[in-house]
């Protein structure tokens, strides 16, 4: 990139080096203020809507006050102007925010950069009321009512989004009933720090620029060719930072609508493509702010049959492939000190692979928090006793990633973690650090008292003996028989796997009775029915075209979802259960993934394996590749050796000078949502295959998250305020 200094930023993201939350990206960023002529001793930090995510996964305010930043600014807001103090902005490098503003029934509208909103068939008036106004033939209590009614819709939109820019700048609301401010284009990141920094009073003493991925010699020469602005630019540099880490060892691209752009009956090949450039950009961040380059590989797509057309479904993970392989071929010829040898794998895959694991109960307690409590994110918020007799107080507790408890115990299984748990508790009590544990013991005593109530030992375990063959049919029938105080979720569930199970007994007359007997509402048919959009093409089993039918035979073959997997030993109940990534990871580090069900964008290079290694690969035996870089050791596969019996108080102890050499890593990218489970099972193959396996994904989401967005697809309106479970 011409004129732009490039940062060569190790993140301190918790996806690389979660033990020390200052590197990285707050040393780059926050402190790059503290160099050159700044005199200031406070800053202002101004971020978008995509930035200020990014910014809360790596680091708290606390963080970012002890770097010297006294304001937080919103960059689309108005600002009051602080010429005095420097500002650093972290943004993307756009010119125009995102815009798609049809009004019509069910349009689709984004405004001030907030996600795509159906507003539904109240809106397919507003035109109808503007010609009513600008007709003066028409009745006065007749226009009156149009505009009456103009006002409510506006206001709603007001309330619900607050005012774009642009009627904030203007200090009016002139143009209103044309919507034509509403609904015009607006301004993007560096048109509005060209505004902040232009001209003889600009609203901030210098600017230090940081951009969150590539930006564009048009925008460059665009910044260049204001004098008054250049000779208050800091600094100016691309961070490639797009990704939002979730785990040290996972992360995701924010697509939350993936499930809907996507895998939808009916396909919109142009939302889709933009859906999967913006994901590939992302994901290709995550590489350039690492310094990997990896060999792409990705599921292929296999029709059913020559005469059947190829979806743009079944081409999801090809077109994403592509997508990340046009970025790291950018950064690959312009970012300095980007390798130009292989150092990793990516293979990228879609929830087709596994329509089980989004669904199924995971018994792991960092599963289960999620999944049966009211979690906001990592936060849990539970009542306890006034010391003073008044109202309850609400007290919360965190999970994460500093909590050596929360770390050793989070993918345990539920039982194993509370009796861990107990055991901390009776010997923290004679170290009076029992005030430690608390707050996980209660999240572990309300989770279990949910599984004794709800009876979901018995969900699980049926759960369970479906995917492993184990029940059918009649089993399902026989459960919604007996079991009628089964909560609706679960029910739900139960049906769901059912359908990944057995594709082929899809028939409306057929899976309404189930429903009918279950006594589930209609709406919950439709996440059984979209069930069928997450069929993977390239399995012939899995056809749609079959009937269905609830007779059954005894003495028909087994039919699984699932083997139990040979040398792996069950320790606690309903703990068979594995998602399908685990076996693919396992075979690709071995170099036994096909070829041709999952090509490679980039064949091995000669030079960097040598000519045996690319025969060997290429026949599905390559040795497993070893990076010359010293690799963390993750703390959650560290040995029990502390003072209790167990990791709790070593793994933060030596944290950040525990290394030791590992292979390459392996990036898995899921699009359509990742599980905990997928992620736990990340962090178990790294320990096993001594290489670092990152879990990347389009989002993270919990069963509940999952089901609502999978009723979504295909609905004629959508809300935002739906996927709050």
């Amino acid at each position: 990139m011409t004129g732009v200094v490039l940062a060569d930023v190790m993140v301190s993201l918790k996806l690389l080096i979660s033990a020390m939350p200052y590197t990285g990206l707050l040393y780059e960023m926050l402190r790059s203020a503290k160099t050159g002529d700044s005199k200031s001793s406070w800053k202002v930090l101004i971020m978008d809507k995509i930035t200020v995510k990014i910014m809360s996964y790596a680091c708290k305010m606390a963080d970012i006050t002890e770097e010297g930043v006294s304001l937080v600014e919103d960059i689309h807001k108005r600002r009051q102007p602080l010429p005095s103090m420097d500002a650093i902005y972290f943004i993307q490098p756009t010119k125009e925010k995102p815009f798609d503003a049809t009004v019509a029934c069910g349009a689709r509208l984004s405004i001030d950069g907030h996600p795509s909103v159906y507003f539904g068939e109240i809106y397919q008036f507003l035109p109808f009321c503007l010609a009513l106004d600008h007709n003066a033939f028409v009745l006065p209590s007749v226009r009156i009512a149009s505009i009456i009614f103009m006002c409510i819709t506006i206001s709603a939109l007001v309330l619900r989004f607050g005012l774009p820019r642009g009627l904030c700048r203007a200090g009016s609301l002139e143009n209103v009933w044309g919507l034509k401010t509403l609904f015009k284009p607006g301004e993007g990141c560096i048109v509005i720090f060209l505004s902040d920094m232009s001209g003889k009073s600009p609203l901030y003493r210098k600017a230090f620029v940081f951009f969150s991925s590539p930006v564009s010699r048009e925008l460059v020469a665009q910044i260049k060719k204001d004098g008054s602005v250049l000779s208050r630019i800091g600094a100016l540099r691309e961070m490639n930072l797009e990704y939002f880490a979730i785990d040290s060892q996972g992360f995701i691209t924010d697509n939350e609508r993936a499930l809907e752009d996507l895998f939808g009956d009916e396909e919109n090949s142009r939302r889709g493509d933009a859906c999967l450039n913006v994901m590939g950009s992302r994901i290709a961040t995550v590489f350039a702010s690492l310094r990997e380059f990896p060999y792409v590989r990705y599921r292929a797509a296999k029709s059913l049959d020559p005469n059947t057309m190829t979806t743009f479904r079944d081409l999801i993970p090809t077109k994403l492939a592509a997508s990340v392989w046009n970025n790291l071929m950018k950064y690959k010829a312009n970012l300095p000190n980007f390798p130009q040898l292989e150092t990793c794998e990516l293979l990228i895959l879609d929830r087709s692979i596994d329509q089980i694991a989004p669904i199924i109960h995971e018994w792991t307690y960092d599963a289960m928090c999620h999944d049966l409590l009211n979690m906001d994110g990592n936060k849990y918020i539970h009542e306890v006793p006034s010391k003073t007799g008044g109202r309850p107080e609400k007290k919360e507790v965190l999970l994460e990633d500093h909590d050596p408890i929360w770390l050793e115990l989070r993918h345990t299984h539920i039982a194993d973690a509370s009796e861990r748990l107990h055991e901390k508790m009776t010997n923290f009590v004679s170290k009076n650090k029992a005030a430690q544990i608390h707050g996980s013991r209660l999240i572990a005593g309300k989770i279990n008292k949910i599984i004794r109530e709800s009876g979901l030992k018995d969900v699980g375990q049926l759960e369970q003996d479906l995917v492993f063959g184990d029940a059918g049919t009649k089993d399902i029938i026989n459960f919604l028989r007996t079991k009628e105080d089964v909560s609706r979720e679960y029910k739900l569930r139960l049906l769901m796997i059912y359908a990944a199970v057995y594709p082929e007994k899809f028939d409306d007359d057929k899976i309404s009775k189930l429903m009918e007997m279950a006594k589930l509402p209609p709406d919950d048919a439709t996440a059984v029915y979209n069930m069928r959009l997450l069929e993977s093409s390239s399995d012939p089993k899995k056809s749609s075209l079959a009937p269905f039918s609830l007779k059954f035979d005894v003495h028909k073959k087994k039919h699984a979802a699932r083997k139990d997997r040979a040398g792996e030993e069950v320790t606690w109940q309903l703990s068979r259960f594995y998602p399908v990534i685990e076996e693919l990871v396992e075979n690709l580090s071995k170099g036994k993934l096909p070829r041709n069900d999952f090509p490679c964008m980039n064949e091995p290079s000669p030079t960097i394996h040598g000519s045996s290694h690319a025969v060997t690969a290429r026949s599905g035996s390559m040795p497993t590749p070893h990076s010359k870089r010293s690799r963390r050791t993750a703390t959650w596969a560290r040995p029990r050796n502390s003072d209790d019996g167990y990791s709790s108080d070593s793994i933060l102890r030596h944290a950040s000078s525990d290394f030791k050499k590992m292979g390459q890593r392996i990036f898995v990218f899921i699009v359509g949502g990742a599980t905990r489970s997928e992620l736990r099972a990340c962090h178990k193959l790294s320990a096993k295959l001594q290489r670092e396996i990152v879990l990347g994904s389009s989002s993270l989401d919990d069963p509940p998250q999952f089901i609502t967005k999978l009723k979504l697809v295909n609905a004629n309106e959508l809300s935002l305020d739906d996927l709050q479970i």
